[in-house]
């Protein structure tokens, strides 16, 4: 097991951090009071499945089933499950009517999406969250559900879990990486309300300094794409995350050019880079740039700190984040820690 990603109070007491950033801009505690946190799990409570992006078969849920059972939970399995459209998991009719019917039943305590993919763009402003407003709930999920968790922490103030899906469970646990056990437990961790404390290795490109802010992000594709619509994260005095897989770095580039001049840079409290990994370059096409001089191109011109390789992302090593609630982060010389408040 690499002990540089696991849960614990490692390089604490080793690391001298600079004052903490002014956030005086920032209006912290009237932030801080809006945030609605859905009630914590306790055993018996359930947790219903969806598909609301791409297909996955029954028994390609069954490992995530078994194992949150054995958590105390109860689980429900949404009626997507199975099913096959394309790419989808069902019809965005179908996608769309079983999310909704989770996002409304009272009866439900959290959400778990079952996989990524693609088509949660295609159902956003189609779903009514009335009741959800009424009676949060914990929505699971990463990649293409950033959609959600931009939506709703933007719009409503309700806070998320950025987490592994069901097509991340092992199919035997007792064979699984330390890593991947460390990760998906804290996904338990994350919903039963237990304070976290994640580390990350130093790296060279990391600038150095302490910030408290509510966490957004996610998937670095999902975030620019939501440009100018209703699921656009207002990113000032915040700690910004961000991830993504499969992208060349000239997109890379590109789409930290359009945080750049949106104004999703300026005014961070800090920002945590997490798994990268981009497509080599096509023969004769070299773009000539890491993600680390990528990013540090696009925030040179600020102060606040920077945390690259986070245990967060389409990696194995990704743990379970809070969106849209208080973190302090810390990046010194001797690695990064993130801790929620």
């Amino acid at each position: 097991m690499n002990r540089k990603y696991f849960i614990s109070s490692l390089v604490t007491s080793a690391i001298v951090f600079p004052s903490l950033k002014s956030r005086a801009d920032f209006p912290v505690e009237e932030e801080i009071s809006k945030i609605k946190i859905p009630p914590y799990l306790k055993p018996g409570d359930t947790i219903a499945i969806t598909s609301p992006a791409g297909s996955i078969s029954l028994s390609g849920i069954q490992p995530a089933v078994q194992l949150m059972e054995s958590w105390g939970y109860k689980i429900t399995i949404g009626s997507t499950i199975g099913k096959k459209d394309f790419t989808y998991g069902g019809t965005d009719k179908e996608r769309l009517d079983d999310l909704q019917q989770q996002l409304d039943n009272p009866a439900i305590q959290a959400i778990m999406c079952a996989r990524g993919g693609y088509g949660i763009v295609r159902i956003i402003d189609q779903l009514d969250f009335t009741e959800f407003i009424k009676h949060p709930k914990w929505l699971i999920g990463f990649s293409d559900v950033t959609v959600l968790h931009c939506h709703i922490n933007q719009n409503f103030g309700i806070a998320t879990l950025h987490a592994k899906m069901c097509n991340s469970f092992p199919d035997d646990w007792t064979k699984a990486e330390p890593i991947q056990i460390s990760t998906i437990l804290s996904i338990r961790q994350a919903l039963a309300g237990e304070d976290f404390k994640y580390t990350a290795p130093t790296t060279q490109s990391n600038r150095l300094g302490k910030a408290e802010g509510v966490l957004v992000g996610g998937n670095l594709s999902i975030i620019a794409s939501n440009s100018g619509t209703k699921s656009d994260l207002d990113t000032a005095g915040k700690i910004l995350f961000l991830e993504d897989t499969g992208e060349y770095l000239y997109n890379i580039d590109r789409m930290f050019w359009n945080l750049k001049r949106t104004g999703k840079l300026a005014h961070l409290a800090g920002l945590i880079i997490g798994g990268f990994s981009a497509k080599p370059d096509d023969p004769g096409e070299i773009f000539g740039k890491t993600t680390e001089e990528i990013v540090m191109e696009k925030v040179k011109e600020y102060d606040y700190p920077v945390c690259f390789n986070f245990p967060s992302g389409h990696q194995r090593a990704n743990f379970a984040l809070k969106c849209g609630t208080q973190h302090l982060l810390e990046v010194g010389k001797e690695g990064s820690i993130l801790r929620s408040l």
